[in-house]
């Protein structure tokens, strides 16, 4: 239950990230990614120093593979954070929600194709319900839905980095800070040397905000690797789909975004394939406890 209870709670404040980052939409997205990139890292390796693990940390930092791949996820998983900062700023918290329904369907089908996993009958059932989703989607309105394609397949090819160089999740996320972190602070220099709109240190509130972005990136991180340690992956599995039907509610709601009518097909679609990859997955849960 004690882990039930961790996974619940990590998957609630992702689904709620819309509206907080709402509260810094007067801020450039860039800004708000160089802070979340540099706040992030700083909490990151508190978390380290109070877990003990700095020696693990000393290790990591000594593999030069292992670096690589880090180099590479966090390049991934800083794209996707500035295309769902850019999506709430724009009010497309809805787009943003389809793209963390699609992911785990996404990381599935990699697994598939590039790694020749095997999968349920009906978890790849599920993915061609999604395709058929995406299809509708590009027909009905006439372009690509790149914001959800885009989140879902960075997503799904973090998945895929981090599986080639498996570490622990809060290492992971310090390294891949620590390499973003050159990047961060020279976008902020940049932006005082080219006099754009620097929100850090002119507005108080926003200013803690930013910070803030850094502790709320870490302390799900934590709870996930925690709860992940006492859970089947499946169970997992089930529970992910809480963090895009709160941003989805939130986004319909509480921000009253806007929606083609074309768009709820499109959303019917991914329910029906996530209920069908849910039920995929408890079907091969079943069939390997009876093995």
């Amino acid at each position: 239950m004690q882990g039930l209870a961790l996974a619940i709670a990590a998957y609630v404040i992702w689904g709620f990230f819309p509206l907080f980052f709402h509260q810094l939409n007067s801020v450039l997205p860039t800004e708000i990614l160089a802070h979340r990139v540099i706040w992030a890292l700083v909490f990151t390796l508190g978390m380290i120093m109070l877990l003990g693990q700095a020696k693990g940390l000393s290790k990591l930092l000594r593999q030069p593979r292992a670096l690589g791949w880090l180099a590479l996820s966090g390049l991934l998983i800083s794209s996707n954070w500035l295309v769902f900062i850019w999506a709430v700023s724009q009010n497309r918290v809805l787009e943003a929600s389809l793209g963390y329904f699609i992911s785990p369907l996404c990381s599935l089908l990699i697994g598939w194709l590039l790694l020749k996993e095997k999968q349920h009958p009906l978890q790849l059932t599920a993915g061609v319900i999604a395709a058929l989703a995406i299809i509708w989607e590009l027909v009905s309105l006439g372009q690509l839905p790149w914001i959800p394609l885009f989140l879902a397949l960075t997503v799904g090819f973090y998945g895929l980095v981090r599986k080639q160089q498996p570490v622990d999740s809060i290492q992971g996320l310090t390294v891949e800070t620590l390499w973003m972190l050159p990047f961060a602070l020279g976008w902020l220099i940049w932006m005082q040397m080219a006099d754009l709109p620097v929100v850090f240190s002119h507005d108080a509130q926003l200013s803690w905000l930013l910070v803030a972005s850094g502790l709320l990136t870490a302390t799900p991180l934590l709870l996930f690797a925690a709860a992940a340690r006492r859970l089947d992956l499946s169970i997992v599995g089930f529970i992910m789909y809480i963090n895009p039907i709160i941003q989805f509610t939130t986004a319909v709601w509480i921000l009253g975004e806007s929606y083609p009518p074309q768009r709820l097909i499109t959303f019917s679609l991914i329910w029906v394939a996530m209920l069908v990859f849910m039920w995929g997955l408890w079907r091969a849960r079943r069939r390997s406890l009876h093995l």
